[in-house]
């Protein structure tokens, strides 16, 4: 008898880790986006060290921007933290307040590019602005990836579903979110180093 209490204790499967499979995704995603920008970025050296590098001041306007994500950023984890707490109506705002910061990050952008067009600083015919467009371009279409994940999340919310007990929704957009702002950063920052 004893070695047949051993022997099922020795054939049960043991617990392994495991990850939420969508959470898995996202940070698989994550890891392409750095690779993506880490690419760029290299790229971005290599082409300015041979020389033909139009230097230009970075419109006032991506400042604001900046100050507008890192804002949205905040409110993200309000919405969060209020969904720990099952504040729903706080939920609501926050997730509303992120999603339109974030519009409103989009619209500085495009602002911001036309003052690059005032400057005489276009897409094509000078390395360091066709640079400039691809790194703004391409945070721009992962902010819109962004916005869609949070109307996914602003509609759960307001259906109640997003709560202290079921969090992934939120915690996918809020990580998602916080991730595009701590990128954005890093362009801003790489791209006022190395104009």
């Amino acid at each position: 008898m004893e070695n047949v209490q051993q022997y099922k204790l020795e054939r049960e499967p043991q617990e392994t880790l495991a990850m939420d499979p969508k959470k898995f995704i996202l940070w698989l995603f994550l890891v392409t986006i750095i690779m993506l920008f880490a690419s760029q970025s290299s790229a971005y050296l290599v082409r300015r060290a041979e020389g033909n590098w139009l230097e230009f001041e970075m419109p006032q306007i991506f400042w604001y921007s900046t100050v507008v994500l890192i804002m949205s950023s905040v409110a993200m984890q309000w919405s969060y933290f209020s969904a720990k707490k099952d504040q729903f109506q706080q939920l609501k705002i926050a997730i509303s307040i992120t999603f339109v910061l974030g519009l409103i990050f989009l619209y500085m952008q495009f602002q911001g590019w036309k003052e690059l067009v005032a400057m005489n600083v276009y897409f094509v015919g000078n390395p360091s602005g066709s640079f400039f467009y691809v790194f703004t371009g391409l945070h721009g279409f992962h902010i819109i990836t962004g916005l869609i994940v949070l109307v996914f999340a602003l509609f759960s919310a307001f259906k109640l579903n997003v709560h202290s007990k079921n969090l992934r929704r939120i915690q996918i957009s809020a990580t998602y979110w916080h991730f595009l702002d701590i990128l954005w950063l890093y362009l801003f920052v790489f791209l006022l180093t190395f104009n």
